[in-house]
């Protein structure tokens, strides 16, 4: 399926929930959709589908405008937030039921694959009143990936299991979605979910579409200060600086050894941006030091976020591997300049990090 946007724009009473945005999303790949809650994409995802009719633009599916068409009209596979089941049905009766209606073969074959991928193998006797929330969005997941619709749309789709499923599912999906022919738009809050699938990534702010392009360019690459805030965590460290003779001086700190693109050169206020994964506790050949003093060391996962309060103010390292800090103890971090970020007066980007080969 080819899909899309043109001049599309969503305003429900006085507020402008979409701006217009025009987007070519990829046909048989998965476009991310990444923002904060309320950035528009629950709102766009509904327009996609045919739920709700955009308040301006056009919704070309294979350059014909679908704009009006109800959704029972089109093959359309959606998985909200908050799981859907069929209550009188059987856990294998609701997966089967798309199978059913279009007279597939090895019914039961089909779904007891989809069945195991999702771990959900042995409820398929259950009803969904016998589930607990997150094995009945699995349920909702292995319905819809058993549609195979051209089309699919997963809201937020793994947002109430816990963490382990969470991360299982997610190379799951990955491989389901790579095996099969279905456009795949999935909506998430999480950076890192956005990475894992791949794909595309359309980054939305506040209904404004900032950036669409493949996930590692847009990653790599933020166009401004806002795509590189939505698409880090924990959110990039954004210094105050300004361009000198010399280099880059930032505001109460070091002076930076950077050479800016020829456009940039007449730009006096800069903003310097640095992944917290870009700070390290022991210098290399280049670096720059940062001393401060530890504010608060969390344990996530396998990483340790390290919070502390500098001369440019408060900053967060991300390690990896379980560190251990005391409160209030000074500590020095280091980063090279080479892997800054700068963005111009404007919060455009001027320059990004040179990426080495695989990266």
């Amino acid at each position: 399926m080819e899909l899309r946007l043109e001049g599309v724009g969503k305003k429900v009473g006085a507020q402008q929930w979409l701006y217009d945005l025009d987007m070519d999303v990829r046909p048989g790949a998965v476009t991310v959709l990444l923002g904060a809650t309320q950035a528009g994409k629950t709102s766009l995802m509904r327009v996609m589908a045919g739920l709700d009719v955009p308040t301006s633009g056009r919704v070309l599916v294979d350059g014909v405008n679908v704009v009006g068409v109800p959704v029972r009209e089109r093959n359309v596979a959606m998985v909200y937030q908050q799981f859907i089941n069929y209550p009188s049905m059987t856990v294998f009766d609701n997966i089967a039921s798309p199978l059913k209606l279009r007279g597939d073969k090895n019914i039961a074959q089909r779904v007891t694959a989809l069945a195991e991928k999702l771990h959900i193998e042995m409820f398929l006797d259950r009803y969904p009143a016998e589930l607990s929330g997150g094995q009945q969005q699995r349920v909702a997941l292995a319905r819809a990936l058993a549609k195979a619709a051209p089309l699919m749309l997963l809201d937020e789709p793994l947002v109430n299991l816990d963490y382990k499923l969470r991360e299982e599912l997610r190379d799951e999906l990955t491989a389901l979605f790579a095996a099969g022919d279905s456009t795949v738009i999935y909506a998430t809050t999480e950076p890192g979910e956005a990475l894992l699938l791949g794909g595309y990534t359309a980054v939305l702010d506040a209904g404004e579409l900032l950036q669409y392009g493949p996930t590692s360019e847009v990653f790599h690459a933020p166009c401004s200060i806002r795509v590189a805030r939505a698409f880090s965590d924990p959110p990039m460290n954004l210094l105050g600086a300004r361009r000198t003779a010399a280099g880059v001086q930032l505001d109460q700190g070091p002076l930076l050894d950077m050479a800016l693109p020829s456009a940039a050169q007449s730009t006096g206020t800069l903003t310097i941006g640095m992944r917290a994964s870009a700070l390290r506790t022991v210098a290399q050949p280049g670096d720059v030091a940062l001393p401060g003093k530890v504010e608060l060391a969390e344990i996530s996962g396998t990483d340790t976020f390290v919070h502390f309060q500098t001369a440019l103010g408060e900053l967060v390292a991300q390690l990896t591997g379980v560190h251990h800090f005391d409160l209030g103890a000074p500590v020095t971090f280091y980063f090279n300049p080479a892997q800054v970020y700068a963005f111009d007066a404007q919060g455009l980007l001027l320059q990004a990090p040179v990426r080495g080969k695989g990266r």
